[in-house]
């Protein structure tokens, strides 16, 4: 088979596979069509996703039901106060043998050891403990007591929080935020989807019941095709303005940023527009990008990278408005 054919097969394997998973998810999920395209754009490319909604939103099952249909292994850390690094990427315990009396140091790796890692309400916890996902996040690998010990692929964080629980919260450093790729919003459903929802969980939902659309070696195999999906250079400059125009200094800068952002958005946002926009173009049915991957993709990458000022919170002024106006401005 050339590769050319060997790329077709994969693509039409992908189409199928992404479509028997949405349809699995569906079966158990309702509504939030669009934060289950970002977080399959997320998975897709390697990235990682911070989830925001209001109590009762499905962030947890929707996590749980997805990484079933991916194949994939999943586990859960509850952030609190008292989660020490250590109960996240694992620890060295000293055993003993009773024979010989011998010492000797044995690492037992913790939850982070996964595929799918759900760190639910994940500004419960100080920034020490939230420091402890910083390299898992960036080098799939963990490091402890001078010894490195790599994270197998593919390997995603899905970390959620409440926006309207502030007390006793921890706000994420930037460091961390600008390692996630997406900010997915996750909102109250329709009457008549709430009324399914209530349907469903008063019959009963088993999402271990659920059977897996792919796993994790053929996952990895999406994600390389994802790069190879054509994107032009205009696209790209597209998106690299995009993020310039998020910066208050930039001479181009629209006044809704000049006026209500302290900081724009850093390299690193562009990279992501770049890659996602691929992933989602393959979503879609394409294999090249469009200027509409690119748009669609702006709001999730830039909300959590944006610093609002204290005049943009006096006027009311949404995040989102803001990033309206940066895409509608690029390119002109």
């Amino acid at each position: 088979m050339t590769e050319t054919a060997a790329t077709e097969q994969l693509v039409h394997d992908f189409h199928a596979t992404m479509s028997s998973l949405k349809q699995a998810v569906g079966t158990i999920i309702v509504g939030q069509d669009a934060a289950l395209e970002q977080i399959l754009i997320a998975t897709l490319i390697r990235g990682h996703c911070l989830m925001t909604g209001l109590p009762g939103t499905a962030k947890t099952l929707l996590v749980r039901t997805l990484a079933q249909a991916l194949g994939l292994d999943f586990k859960r850390i509850q952030f609190t106060p008292d989660l020490m690094p250590t109960d996240v990427t694992g620890t060295d315990l000293l055993d003993e043998d009773p024979a010989t009396g011998r010492r000797q140091w044995r690492f037992e790796a913790g939850p982070i050891f996964t595929n799918v890692l759900l760190a639910d309400e994940i500004n419960r916890s100080p920034p020490k403990t939230q420091a402890a996902l910083l390299e898992a996040m960036q080098e799939s690998r963990v490091t402890a007591r001078g010894t490195t010990y790599p994270l197998d692929p593919p390997f995603v964080v899905l970390a959620t929080q409440n926006p309207i629980e502030l007390e006793g919260t921890y706000p994420l450093p930037e460091a961390q935020l600008d390692r996630f790729v997406f900010n997915v919003l996750l909102d109250y459903l329709d009457a008549e989807q709430e009324a399914d929802v209530v349907k469903r969980n008063t019959t009963g939902i088993d999402v271990e019941a659920l059977d897996a659309r792919t796993d994790a070696s053929a996952l990895n195999a999406y994600c390389d095709l994802v790069r190879e999906v054509p994107m032009s250079d205009e696209l790209i400059a597209r998106a690299v303005d995009i993020v310039r125009l998020t910066r208050p200094a930039d001479p181009r800068a629209p006044d809704v940023v000049s006026r209500y952002v302290s900081y724009g958005a850093s390299v690193r946002a562009a990279t992501f527009l770049a890659i996602g926009a691929r992933a989602r173009a393959l979503l879609q049915g394409r294999y090249h990008v469009i200027s509409d991957d690119v748009n669609f993709l702006a709001p999730p990458v830039l909300r959590h990278r944006l610093q609002m000022n204290y005049l943009a919170e006096s006027e009311g002024v949404e995040i989102d408005q803001v990033i309206a106006g940066v895409v509608a401005k690029a390119g002109s």
